[in-house]
């Protein structure tokens, strides 16, 4: 353990320059001040470890927690638990999205649950083992343009240096009920970095021991995944850096913002309504779990 700490320490000399961050208010980017949430909610203590949301209508959304098959049904408006049915067994839920009267939840290793006639007591259940290659998948989404979900893997698909900074976003076709034979997004961390630099984006950064090369140190580990309802563009969470990405259809990255850490201390979900107005959830940590909702204002 030793020797692998000191080649660890070895390699890289991080500079944290988060400590001094300031948040910039990208409004007419985004379309949401994210340095103010319009308003927020503190959730009860069983949704602590909330780690995925989706919309039902303007004032209810269905969620999940990452430790417990149960699916919760959420009201705002009186700020309880309105209904929770127990899907499955225990196990790591990252993700959920609504189509139409089914819900669909992510479980780490890429297991689709499908929950068809979710609000009857007497709901379908179905599975699906997709076979995506990585072991840690978080974000789930509908596609309602293509009819198919799409599912972010945290990290890296496979072992090997061919991978290091490799990234995907693939399709579950709802109409085959199969995974895409390759990935609808593919992202390269080498070109995040780079957006980071050419828009200098305040990121921590990282000198290489030699002390000649300094870059932006971006993880990009998927968190949440939501398509905008009126921008039909890719929105994107990665709590480990408290970034919020969007890119175009094409997978192009157009947009990426620091998030302040007091207000997103581990955001987990995403999910819009149908006016554009957005939803984040954050795991409770050493806090409460929290919900916002940020106003859309068309640009």
């Amino acid at each position: 353990m030793k020797n692998m700490t000191s080649k660890i320490i070895g390699l890289f000399v991080l500079t944290l320059l988060g400590c001094a961050a300031t948040y910039k208010n990208n409004e007419k980017i985004t379309g949401y001040n994210l340095s103010k949430p319009d308003f927020t909610f503190i959730l009860p203590d069983t949704l602590r470890e909330i780690s995925g949301l989706t919309d039902i209508d303007s004032t209810t959304f269905a969620c999940i927690q990452d430790e417990n098959g149960i699916l919760f049904i959420y009201d705002i408006g009186k700020n309880n638990i309105q209904k929770q049915y127990s899907f499955n067994i225990d196990g790591d839920y990252e993700g959920i999205t609504r189509v139409d009267s089914s819900m669909y939840i992510l479980r780490s290793d890429g297991t689709l649950f499908e929950i068809s006639n979710y609000q009857s007591s007497n709901f379908k259940l179905n599975s699906f083992t997709t076979g995506i290659p990585a072991n840690n998948n978080e974000g789930l989404c509908y596609d309602p343009d293509n009819n198919r979900l799409l599912i972010a893997s945290k990290g890296k698909i496979a072992k090997g240096p061919e991978y290091k900074d490799k990234r995907v976003i693939y399709g579950f076709d709802l109409k085959e009920k199969k995974l895409t034979e390759k990935p609808v997004f593919e992202f390269d961390l080498q070109n995040i970095k780079q957006f980071a630099t050419t828009n200098k984006i305040d990121v921590p950064t990282k000198t290489k021991k030699n002390g000649q090369i300094t870059e932006p140190f971006i993880k990009f580990m998927t968190s949440a995944i939501a398509i905008h309802p009126i921008t039909k563009k890719l929105y994107l969470l990665s709590a480990s850096d408290h970034l919020f990405f969007i890119f175009n259809i094409k997978g192009e990255i157009e947009h990426m913002e620091p998030l302040n850490p007091d207000i997103f201390n581990k955001a987990e979900g995403i999910t819009f309504l149908d006016n554009g107005d957005m939803i984040i959830t954050n795991e409770g940590q050493d806090k409460k779990p929290t919900l916002l909702q940020f106003k859309y204002n068309k640009r």
